[in-house]
This record gives C-alpha cells, structure tokens and sequence, in this order.
C-alpha cells in the first residue's frame, strides 16, 4: 500500500476517483444495453428467431414485399 491515508484501496483510487469511475461506467454500460437492445429488436424485425409454420422462407419473403412497398412509396 502507500503512505497516503487517503489511497488505502487496492486500486490505488481515492473514494471521490472510486465514485466518480463507478458513474461513468454505470452510464457506459446502460448506454451499451440500450444500443444492445434496439440492436436485437432491429435483427427480430428483420428475421425473427423462432420462424414461423413455413419457416423463414415465408417471413423473408413479406419483408422484401415490404421493403418494396417502402421504395416505391418513397420514390
């Protein structure tokens, strides 16, 4: 350990540095949990994971049907 009374962690951290790291990474990793999330729901909407009777065969194609209806509604 050092001298300093005030660093007496194994990090070597003071308790306002311990307290200021734990914030930045509570908000990091809640920021990377909502992008993990839109992220999931963006791959579900695109091909779900349990397919449907007919398979992905089916889903796959109403989502280029769809897609379709997007682009020419657009253009």
């Amino acid at each position: 350990m050092s001298d300093n009374p005030e660093r007496s962690s194994l990090s070597g951290l003071t308790v306002g540095e311990a307290k200021e790291f734990n914030k930045i990474f509570v908000i990091s990793f809640i920021i990377f949990v909502a992008i993990a999330i839109v992220a999931h729901f963006l791959a579900w909407m695109w091909r779900p994971w349990l397919p449907g009777v007919h398979g992905y065969q089916t889903s796959m194609l109403d989502a280029a049907g769809m897609a379709h209806h997007i682009v020419s509604a657009i253009g």
